[in-house]
């Protein structure tokens, strides 16, 4: 056969097999992201963790992103060992070399960028090392949860050190380290965690008080002057003043529904954008009830969000908009002397190439999916003692959802921090 058809057939066959990849790579995500979390909602955890397990164990340019999932799906199961196991094998994924084969680099350029192996966003690599930090506060190990914080302090350094935007640095993951140093009565640390997460956004509800008590408590005077007179006008702040070694305090984490999903935007489909779903549970509301009297009466008191999971991915999606443009138009450019190429030969074909190519030029739509929307605390602090916790989900008219924890009993310790878990999934 003579070179330049064997050639020709080369051609042809490349862009059947990128066509063909790319279109059915972005229906299964799509397809196997939607049946996860219908599964979840149902209670189907099983099933769910059953098809997760072989994608995550299935070698890919996507492994990462079904191994993510698949430790966020064991974690809604309640099986935090196992989740974090999958989480450190998530992050080993992570910190491998980037890779592009040729035939990726190619097929990206023809065809779609979920040709290429994902790597995460820069939100996402943070949120694996607090997720798993979640894991190990609910199996009581805090040596392991502090492993993770340093972990996230190495990746923030690292960003750092590449210069990258402020807004790619997690306020969540330093909050979350303060609130893992002071259960450990490590306040210095605790106090330059939340120091840390308070100059990457101040709104964090509550963090005034985190400030002044463990200013306090650090024994860092003149910087406890200068947080009472900031927030002076904030009188639950101030309060927290009084709260530290006598009280113990328990942390309800509410990770809120699932979180906002990729879809083509409708004006330009080769790039996504970002679609809220709709959460029917809005809030969580604790009930804490004394067993002895003398600890006073039953307290209610509702969570506030903490970091905004969706606000974070849409952020980031805007940032990497201009290169996205960028990279697509050179995408097109190819395209165009590839079917020039083709049509060089035979006129209707280069006319199909370029069709097909374009048709598969779609945006990539893959993400982290199981994640939450939101991630909202309820903190209490309370006298030593043991309680009656009960965890239900409001939607926004406080009316009770399908949502809840079981009852359960707690108890609290001088100084010590007793962490709760709650998912919603509707």
């Amino acid at each position: 056969m003579p070179a330049s058809i064997k050639s020709f057939l080369n051609i042809r066959f490349l862009l059947v097999i990128v066509s063909a990849a790319t279109i059915a790579g972005c229906a299964s995500f799509l397809s196997q992201s939607e049946e996860t979390k219908s599964l979840l909602r149902q209670g189907q955890m099983t099933q769910a963790l059953k098809d997760l397990k072989e994608k995550s164990d299935s070698e890919g340019k996507d492994q990462l992103m079904y191994t993510l999932d698949y430790a966020m799906a064991l974690q809604i199961a309640g099986d935090y060992k196992n989740s974090a196991t999958t989480f450190i094998k998530a992050d080993s994924l992570l910190e491998q070399k980037d890779y592009h084969s040729i035939s990726q680099i190619v097929g990206s350029t023809l065809g779609a960028e979920e040709m290429i192996q994902y790597k995460g966003e820069s939100y996402e690599k943070f949120l694996l090392n607090s997720m798993n930090a979640i894991n190990y506060l609910m199996l009581g190990d805090f040596d392991a949860a502090l492993v993770e914080c340093r972990r996230i302090n190495s990746k923030i350094s690292t960003f750092k050190m590449e210069g990258r935007d402020a807004y790619e640095l997690s306020p969540f993951a330093s909050y979350l380290s303060g609130i893992i140093w002071e259960s450990q009565n490590k306040y210095d640390d605790a106090y330059i965690e939340y120091e840390s997460a308070y100059k990457l956004d101040p709104s964090i509800a509550g963090i005034g008080g985190d400030l002044i008590r463990t200013a306090r408590l650090a024994g860092r005077d003149q910087t406890l002057d200068k947080w009472k007179k900031t927030f002076k006008s904030d009188r639950e702040a101030l309060d927290e003043e009084s709260n530290g070694r006598k009280n113990g305090e328990v942390v309800v984490i509410f990770q809120q529904g699932f979180g906002a999903k990729k879809v083509p935007r409708s004006d330009e489909p080769r790039f996504p954008t970002l679609k809220t779903e709709f959460l029917n549970t809005s809030v969580a509301q604790v009930e804490i009830t004394p067993l002895d009297s003398s600890n006073g009466k039953t307290q209610v008191s509702k969570s506030r969000v903490v970091y905004d999971i969706d606000r974070m991915a849409m952020i980031t999606l805007d940032k990497d908009y201009s290169s996205l443009v960028a990279r697509r138009i050179g995408g097109v450019a190819a395209k165009a002397v590839m079917s020039d190429q083709i049509r060089q030969k035979n006129e209707l074909l280069g006319g199909v190439a370029w069709i097909a190519m374009n048709i598969a030029d779609r945006a990539d739509l893959r993400q982290w999916s199981t994640l939450p929307s939101k991630i909202q605390m309820a903190r209490i602090f309370l006298k030593p003692g043991k309680y009656d916790l009960k965890v239900l989900g409001l939607d926004s008219g406080n009316a009770p959802t399908a949502d809840a924890l079981p009852s359960q009993v707690i108890e609290i310790k001088a100084g010590k921090k007793v962490f709760v878990n709650f998912r919603s999934l509707r």
